[in-house]
C-alpha cells in the first residue's frame, strides 16, 4: 500500500512521512475519522513506509524491496493486525483474530476502503456483534514482546479499537503506556470517543477529513472503470463517505428504476392524469417502506439537481448522463417559486412513511400536490 493509494488527506500523509523520515514517530498513533473515510489504507501505507528499505524521493515506499513485497502479500514478519471478530464456536474460550486471518486478508485485498458491514458479512454471523476479546490482548502482548525480526520496528495495526471489550483494553493499557522502544501501535478508529479514555489520552491523533466529491469520483473511475460524470453522480450524495458512494454505484439498477418512476411522476403530474397517478402511487407503495423512503430521498435530490441545472453552472450538477438528458427538458419547470415547496412535500412524504403512514395514501396525496406545484 502506498500513500498515493489513499483517497484524499494528503496533508495527513505528509505529516506521517515527516515523522517517519525524522525518526520521531510516536509509539502510539490514532488515525480516526467518520465511517466511510479511508483510514485503514493510510495505516497500511504507514507501516509499509516505516519498513521500506528504499523509500522513493517523492515519499513513497518503493514497492520492490523485500519488506514492501511482504507487505503487499500481508505477510511482513514485523507487522501484526488486530480486528473485531466473532467466535467461530460457542465453546471457544480464547478467540483471537488469527482464527480469521484468511478472511481478513481477503477483506484487505479486495478493497482499499474499509467497509465494516462487508466485514460483518464475511464473518458470516449477522446476529453476532464483532468485538476484540480479552484473549486478543494476550496475543498482542506476546507478538509485541519479541524482538523485531527484519526491521527496526514492530508495528501493530488495530482496526476499530473502540470494539475492544474493557478487559482487553485494560490489559493493553500498560503496553501502550510504556511500550518497548521498537514497538509502534497504529490504531484506526471510526469512533474515537468510544475508545477507553486512558488509551485515547496516550495516543497522538490524526483526524482524517472527508474526501471531496471529485476525489471519490476519481477513485470510482479508476477502480470500476465507469464514466466520470456517472461517478460524480454517485459520489455527491455520499457526502464524503467513500463506502456509501461505492454502494450507490452498486445500486445502479435501483437508481435507474427510481429515475424512471420520478420521470413518470413528473410527466403524469404535468398532464394532471389523476387515474394514472393513482396507479403510480400504488406501484411505488409496493416497494415497501424502506425502499419507498429511498425513492423519495432520490426524488428530492432530483428536484434540487434540476433547480441547480437552471443556474447553468455545470460543475455544481451531479447527475448521470441519463438524468441530465431528462433535465435538459424538465429543469425549467423547477424554479424559485416551487422548489422549496416541492422539497418540503417530498420530505414530508418520507417522514410520514417512516412513521408508518399508509404508503398508498401518502404517495397519492404527494402526486396530487405535485400536479399543482409543477405548473407554478
Amino acid at each position: 500500500m502506498k500513500f498515493s493509494d489513499v483517497i484524499g488527506n494528503e496533508a495527513a500523509a505528509s505529516r506521517i512521512r515527516r515523522m517517519v523520515d525524522e525518526d520521531r514517530f510516536p509509539h502510539a498513533l490514532l488515525i480516526h475519522g467518520q465511517a466511510g473515510v479511508p483510514k485503514l489504507a493510510l495505516a497500511q501505507a504507514t507501516a509499509q513506509y516505516i519498513h521500506c528499505t528504499n523509500r522513493t524521493p517523492d515519499g513513497e515506499p518503493c514497492g520492490q524491496c523485500p519488506s514492501c513485497l511482504q507487505h503487499q502479500s500481508f505477510n511482513h514478519a514485523d507487522t501484526f493486525f488486530s480486528y473485531p471478530i466473532v467466535k467461530k464456536d460457542s465453546n471457544d474460550k480464547t478467540p483471537t483474530s488469527d482464527e480469521w486471518i484468511a478472511t481478513w486478508q481477503k477483506f484487505l485485498s479486495e478493497d482499499t476502503v474499509e467497509d465494516y458491514q462487508k466485514w460483518v458479512t464475511l464473518l458470516g454471523k449477522d446476529n453476532a456483534q464483532p468485538i476484540i476479546y480479552q484473549s486478543e490482548s494476550d496475543k498482542i502482548i506476546r507478538e509485541m514482546s519479541f524482538a523485531a525480526y527484519t526491521s527496526k520496528y514492530k508495528v501493530l495495526i488495530m482496526w476499530l479499537p473502540e470494539k475492544m471489550n474493557e478487559a482487553c483494553a485494560n490489559k493493553l493499557l500498560k503496553m501502550i503506556e510504556e511500550p518497548a522502544p521498537d514497538c509502534i501501535f497504529l490504531l484506526v478508529s471510526d469512533d474515537a470517543q468510544s475508545i477507553l479514555p486512558t488509551i485515547y489520552s496516550r495516543c497522538q491523533r490524526i483526524e482524517l477529513k472527508r474526501p471531496s466529491t471529485q476525489e471519490i469520483a476519481r477513485y470510482i473511475v479508476s477502480k470500476y472503470g465507469v464514466d466520470y460524470q456517472d461517478a460524480l453522480a454517485v459520489s455527491a450524495p455520499a457526502d464524503g463517505n467513500v463506502v456509501q458512494a461505492v454502494r450507490n454505484m452498486q445500486l445502479d439498477s435501483e437508481t435507474k428504476q427510481f429515475h424512471a418512476d420520478f420521470v413518470k411522476l413528473m410527466r403524469l403530474s404535468y398532464m394532471r392524469d389523476l387515474k394514472s397517478l393513482k396507479d403510480w402511487s400504488e406501484h411505488v407503495a409496493d416497494y415497501k417502506r424502506e425502499k419507498t423512503r429511498r425513492f423519495l430521498t432520490y426524488c428530492a435530490r432530483m428536484v434540487r439537481e434540476n433547480f441547480i441545472y437552471n443556474l447553468h453552472v455545470r460543475e455544481l450538477n451531479y447527475e448521470t448522463r441519463e438524468e441530465e438528458q431528462f433535465s435538459t427538458r424538465f429543469a425549467p419547470y423547477i424554479n424559485e417559486d416551487n422548489v422549496e415547496r416541492m422539497l418540503y412535500e417530498f420530505g414530508r412524504a418520507e417522514k410520514d412513511i417512516r412513521m408508518n403512514g399508509n404508503a398508498k395514501i401518502v404517495l397519492f396525496d404527494l402526486a396530487i400536490k405535485n400536479t399543482i406545484l409543477i405548473k407554478v
